[in-house]
């Protein structure tokens, strides 16, 4: 049997991050096993690079299941670890057996369910009793070198320091509230220190009994179990995993093109949710003050007196927090990435996935007019393939731009996290004549290269391609194609992403012939990796700029080479292809990009921001003295003043929309004219673009390129 059998449904995946687990109520062990052996099938028969279920695995998959149920050691005590320890490497066996075993799972849930029932005492206990934040002590959030404790005393002495630790947030919150309203009012009393101390406790208490209650005390015996296989496949590669039912219920919902709530995508790291992408034109974008890698430490309700602390719970759990019904307000409390904590309130909409579809700008640069495409993702939908297309999106922006006199081209894929594969062979096929774009291989199957085979070209003008750390898959291989080609000049991150693997989306109730179980979900698998048309791989090494320029992400640990079990580099032979030859001074360019980025002043002090962000990141120790804790947050402050200068940079370019997108202002009943007013504004304070600019102003063509609408590509 072929591994990357025709039972598939091909869809790449654009990284939506983790999936819900609640789905409808059963108990029926029969289907879990059931569930175990159809997918220990598809992941050995289909997953590019199957890893042997060994002592090994069965070590590691121990590991993980355990941190992921219990990440800050505040439930399991040593005596537990030691009482699961003996299936340590016995799981393999057990999920191997003719009929799997899952003993594991039920003597680990077992006990997981007793210590949660413990924990909501030990809460209790702890907050009924005033925190004393006079004293020297400290916390340390980061757990992974904490020990399992020995006794009730010791978890419960764990369980003070966390509280005190999520109250003491609450407690700053509210001194500075008072004296607030006192410089507003000298008449005003203030609460004491006493009164604040009791109401910090309170909104904790309340919030984690939210928690409990609206989210611990639902999970079926189901969600926890989905964890578990989740788990399994994640050993894989960061890449594959499981959808339970409701999760692959909202995964087609994604798909389907509408989600309501605040328009950013979330991915859980450590004990905290963070934002990790924001969709263009919904209400978290529109806010202006929710970023990518900020970190949501509450969540409040607006009909709602406290807010919820998500810090530590499961994604799924704090979704439903963050998610819900049109016009309704919710409050984040986030934790930015300089370390700054600050309150956001957010109307969440129905956000329409048509705003990651392709825009343009025209800009104007002394007597020069050129463009700027921004592609958020490499969409595509195949049942609708001409109408929803990235491809034939860029197309069109293209010749709307050529027809305002475009000389160069800046086409924009920072943060984006990729899409379809034939999405990006046909979008790189605009730049160049035909040939190869990326070779595609699967394992025991003979490679296949991906070409254009349209030998007419819809922009053959100078050319930049921006990039960084978080633009990733799809977007990786049009970079890696147009700098094989030499027909761009790639300007970014040290490297992107470095995600070099293809996903295929199995219903896994077509994997049997008759089903009596229920709904088994479906299962995400990495099935291919592609190459770049030079034999290399983009896997853990991206792809590396031209010229290189300092962003936000650069010392921050993102990317594939930080997640768990990647699948490794490697390289096949070439594809036959021919370098684009009309730039005759493309390696002058790139020396003299590279000299101006050394001496602008906007690109150091990026830079040097980015070093101190990357400094407080590594600072996981924090005293419980208030006055301490204040003069640390005083001092960030402080220190980041400096930075506030990078927010008022301003170029002296001019964006506008071109005549096509101008006739859509009236037309249209949106707010398009407001949402490109305000990209345009950001893209004059944009030093990369501005670099971009420079450099298409530089390279020049062996002939003249044609600024007319060009033949229709077929």
């Amino acid at each position: 049997m072929k591994r990357n059998y025709k039972i598939l449904s091909l869809l790449l995946l654009l990284a939506f991050g983790s999936c819900s687990f609640t789905t409808k109520k059963f108990n029926n062990p029969d289907k879990d096993k059931k569930l175990i052996q159809i997918i220990r099938f598809v992941l050995q028969e289909g997953h590019f690079d199957p890893i042997a279920m060994n002592d090994n695995f069965s070590a590691e998959l121990f590991t993980d299941y355990i941190e992921i149920l219990d990440p800050v050691k505040r439930y399991f005590y040593e005596s537990d670890y030691k009482d699961f320890e003996k299936y340590k490497f016995f799981l393999d066996n057990q999920l191997k057996a003719r009929e799997p075993e899952i003993t594991f799972f039920n003597v680990v849930n077992k006990r997981m369910l007793e210590r949660i029932e413990e924990a909501k005492e030990i809460y209790k206990e702890v907050l009924a009793k005033p925190f004393d934040y006079t004293i020297n002590e400290d916390f340390d959030t980061n757990h992974e070198n904490s020990e399992y404790v020995n006794s009730r005393k010791d978890m419960k002495e764990r369980w003070r320091k966390q509280l005190k630790f999520s109250t003491l947030s609450n407690y700053d919150d509210l001194m500075e509230e008072e004296e607030l309203a006192k410089e507003k009012d000298a008449s005003y009393v203030m609460k004491t220190e006493a009164q604040i101390e009791k109401e910090a406790r309170d909104a904790t208490l309340n919030s984690i009994d939210i928690y409990f209650n609206d989210n611990i005390d639902d999970l079926q015996r189901e969600d926890w179990f989905a964890i578990y296989i989740n788990t399994i496949v994640e050993e894989f590669d960061p890449h594959t995993y499981y959808l339970a039912p409701k999760g692959k219920e909202d995964f087609d919902q994604r798909m389907s093109g509408k989600l309501e709530g605040i328009g950013a995508r979330l991915e859980k790291r450590m004990d905290y949710i963070k934002v990790v992408e924001l969709i263009s034109g919904g209400p978290a974008w529109r806010s202006k003050e929710l970023e990518v890698e900020d970190l949501i430490l509450k969540v409040k309700q607006e009909d709602e007196e406290f807010p919820v602390n998500i810090v530590g719970m499961r994604i799924n759990d704090a979704i439903k927090y963050i998610k819900g019904p049109k016009d309704t307000k919710v409050t984040l409390t986030v934790k930015k990435v300089d370390g700054t904590v600050k309150d956001i309130d957010i109307v969440r909409d129905v956000v329409e996935l048509v705003e990651t579809y392709a825009k343009s700008s025209v800009v104007v640069k002394g007597n020069k007019k050129f463009g700027v495409i921004n592609l958020p993702a490499f969409y595509v939908d195949f049942k609708d393939y001409k109408n929803v297309n990235a491809a034939i999106d860029v197309k069109n922006e293209i010749e709307r731009l050529k027809k305002e006199g475009m000389e160069g081209l800046v086409l924009d894929l920072r943060n984006n996290g990729g899409g379809s594969l034939p999405a990006v062979v046909d979008m790189a096929g605009l730049f160049i004549k035909e040939g190869p774009i990326v070779q595609v291989r699967s394992t025991g199957e003979a490679k296949e290269v991906l070409k254009d085979m349209d030998k007419s070209i819809s922009w053959d003008g100078p050319l930049v391609v921006l990039v960084n750390e978080i633009s990733a898959s799809a977007s990786e291989i049009m970079a890696a194609a147009m700098q094989d080609y030499k027909r761009a000049i790639i300007i970014g991150s040290k490297q992107t992403y470095g995600k070099g693997t293809v996903q295929n989306v199995i219903n896994l109730n077509k994997m049997i012939r008759s089903n009596t179980s229920g709904d088994l979900g479906a299962l995400a698998l990495t099935t291919q990796k592609y190459y770049r048309i030079n034999g290399g791989s983009v896997q853990l090494e991206g792809v590396k700029s031209d010229v290189e320029v300092p962003g936000r992400f650069s010392f921050i640990d993102v990317g594939e080479k930080d997640k768990e079990n990647p699948l490794p580099w490697d390289e096949i032979d070439a594809a036959n292809y021919t370098p684009w030859e009309y730039y005759f001074d493309y390696n002058e360019t790139v020396k003299r990009s590279k000299e101006r980025m050394v001496d602008n002043e906007q690109l150091k002090l990026i830079e040097e921001k980015a070093k101190w962000v990357k400094s407080k990141i590594d600072e996981t120790v924090y005293s419980l003295n208030y006055k301490k804790y204040k003069a640390k947050l005083d001092l960030n402050d402080e220190e980041s003043e400096k930075f506030k200068a990078i927010s008022k940079y301003q170029t002296n370019l001019t964006f506008k929309s071109h005549s096509y997108e101008k006739s859509l202002f009236t037309k249209d009943g949106t707010d398009l004219k407001e949402k490109r007013e305000r990209w345009h504004q950001s893209l004059s304070q944009d030093v990369y673009i501005e670099e971009a600019l420079n450099v298409l102003e530089d390279l020049k063509m062996s002939y003249p390129i044609k600024k007319v609408a060009s033949t229709v590509r077929k």
